[in-house]
Order: structure tokens, then C-alpha cells, then sequence
């Protein structure tokens, strides 16, 4: 393959690559600690049953809170806690993980195959050999 060629398949296989690899640098670099559920969205006591069980000194929560045996104190003086009054914050980075696992799998195969290419362009490995004439028959 002529030096012209081999220089302008290279580059073009650099910008390629640059694709992949631009968007998995985004991904991996990206903040951990933004998954918590925002607080306008955290879910009540009934509603975050199925995912978290609160015990104080062996008693479940919800039980305590019917049984108006939680106060807060504040600057007004003890008041009793209501179950409305209690919210909850996940941290769903463990969810988000793998879902972004097959994206991030791709695009790291992507970069793979496209420094593998880039290597076979650059050494000449895949060099132009030429049509051969048809075999007689």
C-alpha cells in the first residue's frame, strides 16, 4: 500500500477511535455520587417497604411511629413524628452500574478493534496484492 494511502487510512482510523473512545473516557470519568433519589422525589415510609427495613432498638420503625413513641426536638420543644414527616434517599448507583455495563463493554471493543485496525494500517499488514486473472476452468 503506498505510503499517501497508508497515512490517510490511519487518520481516518484515529478519528474513528476517537468516537469510542471519547465517549467511554466520558462515562468512566463521570461522577459516582450523583445517583441519590432527589429529595423532591424521595419516597415515604410505605412506599420504600420493599427496599429498606429500619429497626430502633428492635423495633420496627412503622410500628413506632404508630405507636407515636418518636419525637423530634427542636426549637420549639418535642414534637411527635408522623409517618409522613419521614422520607428516604436511595443511592441507585449500584443500578445504574450495570446498566451502563453493555454500552461501556461495546464501546471498549470498539476501541480494541479500532487500535487493532489502526496497528494492521500503520505496519502495511493489510498491503494491496492486486487483482489475479480468472482460472481457466
Amino acid at each position: 500500500m503506498p505510503l499517501r494511502l497508508r497515512l490517510f487510512f490511519s487518520a481516518l482510523t484515529v478519528a474513528l477511535l476517537l468516537i469510542p473512545a471519547t465517549a467511554l473516557y466520558r462515562e468512566l470519568s463521570s461522577r459516582s455520587d450523583i445517583w441519590w433519589t432527589p429529595l423532591p422525589m424521595a419516597p415515604s415510609l410505605s412506599e420504600s417497604q420493599d427496599r429498606v427495613e429500619i429497626y430502633v432498638r428492635g423495633k420496627p420503625l412503622g410500628a413506632l411511629l404508630e405507636a407515636r413513641q418518636l419525637s423530634v426536638a427542636d426549637g420549639a420543644g418535642p414534637s411527635v413524628l408522623g409517618a409522613d414527616e419521614i422520607r428516604f434517599r436511595f443511592n441507585n448507583w449500584d443500578r445504574v452500574r450495570v446498566a451502563r455495563l453493555p454500552m461501556l463493554l461495546m464501546y471498549a471493543a470498539s476501541c480494541g478493534g479500532g487500535v487493532v485496525l489502526l496497528l494492521l494500517i500503520a505496519t502495511g499488514r493489510l498491503a494491496y496484492r492486486g487483482e489475479r486473472g480468472s482460472v481457466a476452468v
